[in-house]
Formats: C-alpha cells, sequence, structure tokens
C-alpha cells in the first residue's frame, strides 16, 4: 500500500477508532494510531485484502486502530 494511501486510510481509521472507544485525542495522535493500526490490522488481514481489495483493508485499519486505543488504555493512559 503506498504511503499516502497508509497515511490517508490510517486517518481516517484512528478517528473512527478514537470515536468508537470514546477517547479524545489530539490530530497527530489520532492519526498516528490510526497509522500504527493499520500496519497491524494490514498484518493480521493481509489475506482478505487480496480476496476483497480495499475495503477490507480499511476494515482491517480499523480494527488495528481499535486495538491498540484499547491496549492504550489498558496499560499506559491509567
Amino acid at each position: 500500500m503506498p504511503i499516502i494511501a497508509l497515511i490517508i486510510i490510517g486517518a481516517a481509521a484512528g478517528f473512527l477508532a478514537t470515536r468508537m472507544m470514546k477517547v479524545n485525542t489530539d490530530v497527530p495522535t489520532t492519526i498516528a494510531i490510526g497509522i500504527f493500526g493499520a500496519l497491524i490490522g494490514g498484518f493480521v488481514l493481509r489475506f482478505l485484502i487480496t480476496i476483497t481489495g480495499w475495503m477490507a483493508g480499511f476494515v482491517g485499519a480499523v480494527l488495528g486502530a481499535v486495538l491498540l486505543l484499547w491496549l492504550w488504555k489498558t496499560y499506559i493512559a491509567k
């Protein structure tokens, strides 16, 4: 996935994930969470990307960002 697409999808995924998890973060943190979540989701759900295309990548990015936010809320931000 090109880096520009990763940033755009990651920013959207981070925004959705922070809203789903009810976490208030600033814009750079939201984008970073989305990008790292996209990386996590991309590795975990790579087989879906090959089958269904970019939509599966977006779903994986959101799921990865939600997982990252859960870990962050549970273990880091107390």
